[in-house]
């Protein structure tokens, strides 16, 4: 087996397009489509100031699986009962919006 394979974010070619093998496990990574669409419905939605296009929100929101336990039971029922991907107007009943906008400074103190 090449070192490559043993890279958690390795580079896979398929149809001539490189795309980066998702990294940990469904876990991990539902609780980071969260966290990262939180952060850009907070964005838009209070700050008026858009970190992705809404194309980009859509597609990532469509991939939310809410039957995925992350870890965290309060914001799991939270998200179940207020999630909707065609909306972002769900982060105004946020029960953290203190993280949301540190992570939102972060965002934006990065790019």
């Amino acid at each position: 087996m090449s070192q490559a394979n043993d890279l958690p974010r390795r580079i896979i070619r398929e149809r001539g397009v490189a795309e980066l093998k998702p990294w940990g496990s469904p876990v991990e990574r539902e609780r980071r489509r969260r966290i990262k669409l939180a952060v850009w419905a907070y964005a838009y939605e209070i700050k008026s100031n858009p970190l992705v296009p809404d194309g980009v929100f859509d597609e990532e929101a469509l991939k939310v699986d809410l039957s995925v336990d992350t870890g965290r039971p309060d914001l799991d029922a939270w998200f179940r009962a207020n999630f909707q991907p065609h909306t972002g107007s769900w982060v105004w009943r946020h029960p953290e919006p203190g993280k949301l906008n540190r992570l939102y400074r972060q965002a934006k103190e990065s790019l």
